[in-house]
């Protein structure tokens, strides 16, 4: 047997150093998970040496190191991005490697420079001496509260694989229920403004030649009358002066008049009335709700199971929620919860929260399998958005469509019926 000098983290989170003997490292790693101990650094005695404390120089180099790596560090990435990395944290992990070396292969794999220099910061950072949830911390902008707890606790109770497993879980189900949401707004948008935009080209450019025509020919009297109501309606376009000289006001004004409301929709006043308004949209509103909900419950599950104080688990819950609505009604739950009341009596008093979600809460509070009843809820709630984005999509492909058809077959038939009837006209002349 060999000696390896090892730096651990103990229950309380307290840094812990020593040696133990053992065939291979992961031996010695799993030596020390059964002493209770999570270990960060696993070094053979006399091959290497451990990192000692950082001081001023060391968060010096750790600065200009991460900038020589070429990204901004602390940056953000997009979720998807994330995701993959604390997957292959965890499986890294999971299969024995120390904490250390999983950041250090992962930091030279990672092709996001962004990512790529605060993983590498991470990675020095606990070199250093400071514990993984401190060194995410530093991080905001990239690592949420969500995020450095689970990981937090996960250290404390030496199953940091398991929990950023289940944050791996959380990321790529969160951002597949979003990615469906999205989706389902978006089309119809879309097939809107195809509309629109062939409509408006039909009756500036194509239909006035059509009406000149039937103009010189004479016939504008024995019109049918779908195409006096076209004909006139281009006229209408074309006679306002605002439609094609000034067009590049209308969009400033359209753009200046968006930047308005955003800046509105971020005061407090103003995010209250539009997440009030999200809830309330027919059909849309519905999905919202049960995506909030779903939201909800997976992520106090997550904390809870993984180990946070439910008051804790409560407050970042509340600041993830996403919708303002949502967060007032978590805020209720945890001022309750706080007074040694039950979470059911808050919940059922919010109106946000169905019988179904509140009458599971109250099964798993007095059976004492809260976390798990959560997470059953979540996974309910995650099955009816999908299932409602489903339908929603399935029946707004082909309405959209046929309205389109519709929009566009009266336009060609109102151009094309005088059309016909002088073609005759003039086989029976």
């Amino acid at each position: 047997m060999a000696n390896f000098q090892y730096i651990a983290l103990d229950s309380k989170g307290e840094q812990t150093s020593g040696v133990v003997q053992a065939n291979s490292d992961t031996e010695a790693i799993q030596a020390l998970r059964g002493r209770g101990l999570y270990p960060t650094q696993v070094v053979p005695e006399g091959q290497g040496s451990l990192a000692k404390s950082p001081g001023k120089k060391g968060k010096k180099k750790t600065k200009s190191k991460a900038k020589g790596k070429g990204g901004k560090v602390g940056g953000k990435v997009k979720p998807k991005i994330l995701m993959i990395f604390t997957r292959q944290l965890a499986t890294l992990i999971d299969s024995g490697l120390p904490l250390l070396r999983g950041l250090n292969v992962l930091g030279k794999q990672e092709p996001n420079p962004v990512l790529k220099a605060t993983i590498n910061n991470i990675a020095e950072s606990v070199q250093g001496g400071s514990t993984f949830s401190e060194s995410l911390g530093q991080h905001p902008k990239m690592f949420n509260k969500l995020f450095v707890n689970m990981v937090k606790a996960g250290e404390l109770g030496g199953v940091l694989e398991v929990v950023l497993t289940r944050l791996a879980e959380y990321q790529e189900k969160a951002h597949k229920l979003k990615g469906k949401i999205v989706s389902a707004m978006v089309y119809p948008l879309i097939v809107m403004f195809i509309a629109v935009a062939i409509m408006s080209f039909l009756m500036l450019f194509i239909v006035p030649k059509f009406r000149d025509m039937f103009r010189d020919m004479g016939d504008g009297a024995q019109l049918p009358l779908i195409s006096r109501v076209v004909f006139g309606f281009s006229d209408q376009m074309l006679a306002r002066p605002f439609i094609l000289p000034n067009s590049v006001w209308i969009l400033f004004a359209a753009v200046g008049a968006w930047a308005a409301f955003g800046a509105w929709a971020r005061t407090t006043k103003g995010r209250h009335s539009v997440d009030a308004l999200k809830l309330k949209i027919p059909i849309f509103g519905d999905i919202q709700r049960k995506s909030a909900i779903a939201r909800f419950s997976r992520t106090l599950g997550t904390l809870v199971t993984s180990g946070v104080p439910i008051l804790q688990a409560l407050n970042i819950t509340r600041d993830t929620a996403g919708n303002a609505i949502v967060a007032e009604a978590i805020d209720q739950v945890h001022d309750a919860v706080k007074e040694g009341e039950s979470i059911v009596t808050p919940m059922t008093g919010s109106g946000i929260f169905p019988n179904l979600v509140v009458s599971m809460v109250d099964v798993g509070e007095e059976t004492g399998q809260l976390p798990e009843m959560l997470l059953k809820i979540a996974d309910v709630y995650d099955d009816e958005v999908d299932g409602a984005v489903t339908a929603l999509t399935s029946i707004l492909e082909p309405l959209m469509i046929v309205v389109l058809a519709l929009v566009v077959g009266a336009i060609v038939f109102a151009l094309f019926l005088p059309l016909i009837s002088v073609i005759q006209k003039m086989q029976g002349g």
